[in-house]
């Protein structure tokens, strides 16, 4: 029975999702010539037909690349083609109670809508396919020793090497981080969609990323729609630290700064054997008098992590939304979108929006990014966020951005 409800939901949602624009775009009263209307009509529901077969090859048990390929551009071409049909239909709205149009009204819609999610689509793939900005910013540590004043960590999220294939985007991407001349870097899970061996090119770059102190990793949730243990193992074989459960602790200067990192809070559902969350396993052994930055894939983590004082938690999972408005939806699951955060007495979250993407190729609204963090000693916590975003031309430019005024970011969480 819950099968069928699950499946009537799918077909409800997928109906919807074609159902919209195809009204919006040929059928909302644009009185296009018949064979326009015919075209149209047989495209999306050939589109409609075909939307979960691909899907199924793609994602499913065979996980046939070309397949996933369409099946995720479809996704990202109808998600945007639904959202400004949304937003096209409330304009017709508000034009018909003016009074405004007929034939012609529906037709500049339609126009606008094509016109808008075209345009926005191969701006989103540009902003997919490009090696990240640097997203560069200060996060002040009230109980950082003097000596790791200026500490530079360099964060990595949500990479998602999957069907497309990206070795050469993978070493852009280390290229630039060797360029930060990092202390600390970091990959906050969700390395793959995908086997190891699957992924063998698209991940060896990693394996050429330097650091002074420590380069470190955990799993993310889609780890475990694979091969956890194996995606540990290949980031071990490339040089990284794999953070399972547990610390490592850098030096300089005669200061210490413990590193721990938690399997993904969905590890334990998984039914792997050996893996769960288990900060207190993390932390075993550890001087309690030492700052600890805590790596965790989800920002959700972050109650857990205050609740043990944590200094700072670095996650990803959120992507920023990765193509808006889904933002508003990942909201509903996480506490924080992107952006740094405050959360009870001690702890603050970076959340970053992810240096990949998962499934369609597209980012609207949501640009991915390499992390610089460098960490002050000293001090409180700043009320605003300043972050410098270069190019891969080495262009910089700094914005200020009040944290307790942003719409994706929570100044302060007393969950």
């Amino acid at each position: 029975m819950r099968r069928r409800l699950g499946g009537a939901v799918v077909i409800l949602v997928l109906a919807v999702l074609f159902f919209l624009p195809w009204w919006t775009l040929f059928a909302s009263g644009a009185d296009w010539p018949f064979p326009v209307f015919l075209a149209g009509t047989v495209v999306f529901a050939a589109w409609l037909v075909a939307f979960p077969f691909l899907m199924a090859a793609g994602h499913g048990h065979r996980r046939a690349d070309r397949a996933a390929r369409v099946a995720d551009s479809s996704l990202g071409v109808i998600w945007v083609l639904f959202t400004w049909s949304v937003l096209g239909g409330l304009v017709h709205l508000v034009l018909m109670g003016l009074g405004v149009g007929g034939a012609e009204r529906a037709r500049a819609i339609a126009v606008a809508v094509a016109a808008i999610s075209a345009g926005l689509l191969a701006w989103g793939h540009h902003e997919a396919m490009r090696v990240p900005r640097v997203k560069r910013l200060d996060v002040h540590v009230p109980r950082l020793g003097a000596g790791l004043d200026g500490t530079h960590v360099v964060v990595l999220a949500d990479t998602h090497y999957g069907p497309i294939d990206r070795a050469g985007w993978s070493a852009r991407v280390a290229e630039a981080v060797n360029a930060l001349d990092a202390d600390v870097v970091v990959h906050a899970g969700d390395i793959a969609d995908g086997t190891p061996a699957q992924r063998r090119e698209q991940s060896a770059p990693l394996g050429t990323i330097r650091s002074r102190l420590a380069k470190v990793y955990v799993t993310g949730n889609h780890e475990y729609f694979g091969e956890a243990q194996g995606w540990l193992d290949r980031m071990a074989e490339l040089g990284w630290e794999p953070l399972h459960n547990t610390h490592v602790v850098v030096e300089r200067g005669g200061d210490s700064l413990v590193l721990a990192g938690v399997d993904d809070v969905t590890a334990e559902s998984s039914g792997l054997a050996g893996h769960r969350t288990n900060l207190a396993g993390a932390l075993a052994g550890a001087d309690p008098d030492r700052p600890v930055l805590l790596v965790a894939h989800q920002p959700k983590y972050v109650r857990q992590a205050a609740a043990a004082g944590i200094d700072l938690q670095v996650s990803g999972h959120t992507h920023g939304g990765q193509i808006w408005p889904f933002n508003f939806l990942v909201r509903i699951d996480q506490p924080v979108v992107h952006g740094l955060s405050r959360h009870g007495e001690r702890t603050q979250l970076y959340t970053s929006r992810g240096t990949g993407f998962w499934g369609p190729p597209f980012r609207v609204f949501a640009p991915s990014e390499i992390t610089l963090l460098t960490l002050r000693a000293g001090g409180e916590p700043a009320t605003a966020e300043r972050t410098g975003d270069t190019t891969a031309d080495g262009t910089a430019s700094t914005d200020r951005t009040a944290r307790a005024d942003s719409a994706d970011s929570a100044n302060v969480d007393d969950s």
